[in-house]
C-alpha cells in the first residue's frame, strides 16, 4: 500500500476502514476497506481529517475483489438473469423471469475448491420467480492473483454453470380412477388438490374424467386427453400394489416409456413418471400416489417444476432423491425453504 494525497485518490482502493465520529451523534464506518474512492467521497474524507490516505498500489497480475466478483458472476450468468450492484466485493445473481433453476453442481464444487473464491447458490431443480436471489459471488481476500481467476474460467469452459428454463403454458387432463368414486358412493377429493397445485403455474385444465377400475377404460381416458391437446395427463387413484389397483398397468398399456414406478421419497413412494410420444412431443403421464391428496408437500411438488419447464426426468434423477427425500412434517410448513427434495437432485 502507499500513501497519497486525498485529492489524487479518485479511483484508488482503500486499504482500511474510515471511521466518522460526531460527538453525541454517531460513531461508525463511513467507508470500508476495499471501497473504490469516488469524486463525491473527497469532501467527506476531508471532513474527517483525511488529507492523505493509504490505498492499494495496483500491481500487474493482481485483481481487486470487485473485479474478481465480476469474473465469478460471468461464470454464472445466463439468459433471464441479472447482476446486483457490486457491494463490498460481492455480486448477487438475480432471476429475471419465472422458471426452473438449473445448477451445474460439479462445476460449482470445482470452482469453490480452488480456494479464496466462492459461489454460494440456491438448490438446483427448484422453481424461482422473477426477482429471486439465485447466488452470491465474491473472493475472500481484498485482492487476488489473476491467474487464480483464470483457473475458475477454465473450469467454466465458456458455459454458464446456471440456467433458468422458463415455465411453459400447459393443458392438463386429469383421469381419476376408482369404482367408489365412479359409482358416486364417495365424493372425489383428489381433483381439487391437483387443480390447486397446477394453479401455481400457467396452466389450463381441460377436464377431469372419472372412470371405474377397468384397465382399458383408464388407458382410453388417458389417450383421449392426449388426442384432445393435453400437454400433461395426471392419473389419481389405484396406484398401490394391490391386485385391484389397475392404474400403473393402464399407463403402461398406452405404450408410454415408464421412467419410474416408485421413488425414495416419503411421502410419495408410489409415484409413477412416464412419457408418451405423440406428434414429436413427449407427453408426461403421471400416476400420483394417494399421499398427494392429503399431505402438504410430496414428491409431486418436487418434480412438478421440471415437468412445467419441459426438463425431462431420467431414472438417475429419481435415485438421487433419497438424500433429502424424507419430509419431516414440520408443524409449520416452510417448503420450498427446507431440505425436502434437495439432496443431490
Amino acid at each position: 500500500m502507499k500513501e497519497i494525497k486525498i485529492v489524487d485518490a479518485v479511483g484508488q482502493v482503500l486499504c482500511h476502514d474510515i471511521t466518522q465520529i460526531i460527538k453525541d451523534v454517531k460513531k461508525g464506518v463511513i467507508f470500508k476497506k476495499g471501497h473504490i474512492i469516488k469524486e463525491e467521497d473527497i469532501p467527506v474524507l476531508l471532513s474527517v481529517g483525511k488529507a492523505n490516505i493509504y490505498v492499494w498500489e495496483k500491481e500487474e497480475g493482481i485483481l481487486h475483489e470487485n473485479e474478481a466478483a465480476e469474473i465469478l458472476y460471468g461464470l454464472c450468468k445466463n439468459d433471464y438473469m441479472r447482476p446486483s450492484e457490486v457491494k463490498e466485493g460481492k455480486i448477487e445473481v438475480i432471476a429475471d423471469a419465472d422458471g426452473l433453476f438449473k445448477l451445474d453442481v460439479e462445476k460449482l464444487c470445482e470452482i469453490n475448491s480452488l480456494g479464496e473464491m466462492i459461489i454460494a447458490a440456491r438448490h438446483g431443480n427448484t422453481a424461482v420467480k422473477k426477482g429471486d436471489k439465485l447466488a452470491g459471488t465474491r473472493v475472500i481476500p481484498l485482492v487476488i492473483e489473476e491467474y487464480k481467476m483464470k483457473k475458475a474460467q477454465e473450469i467454466g469452459a465458456g458455459k454458464p454453470i446456471m440456467e433458468i428454463i422458463p415455465f411453459k403454458h400447459k393443458k392438463i387432463g386429469i383421469v381419476t380412477t376408482g369404482s367408489e368414486v365412479f359409482s358416486g358412493r364417495i365424493k372425489d377429493t383428489f381433483g381439487p388438490v391437483i387443480i390447486s397445485k397446477f394453479s401455481e403455474f400457467d396452466t389450463e385444465i381441460l377436464g377431469q374424467t372419472i372412470v371405474n377400475d377397468d384397465r382399458k377404460d383408464i388407458t382410453d381416458a388417458i389417450i383421449s386427453y392426449i388426442e384432445h391437446g393435453a400437454d400433461i395427463v395426471v392419473c389419481t387413484g389405484g396406484m398401490s400394489v394391490d391386485p385391484d389397483d389397475r392404474t400403473p398397468g393402464a399407463i403402461k398399456d398406452t405404450g408410454a416409456d415408464i421412467i419410474t414406478y416408485g421413488a425414495p421419497v416419503l411421502p410419495g413412494a408410489m409415484m409413477l413418471i412416464s412419457y408418451y410420444d405423440y406428434n414429436d412431443k413427449k407427453i408426461p403421464i403421471l400416476g400420483l400416489p394417494g399421499c398427494v391428496m392429503y399431505s402438504k408437500r410430496t414428491i409431486f411438488d418436487i418434480v412438478l417444476p421440471r415437468i412445467m419447464a419441459d426438463d425431462k426426468i431420467v431414472k438417475s434423477d429419481i435415485y438421487k432423491l433419497g438424500q433429502g427425500g424424507l419430509c419431516l412434517n414440520c408443524e409449520v410448513c416452510t417448503y420450498p425453504n427446507c431440505g425436502f427434495g434437495k439432496g443431490n437432485y
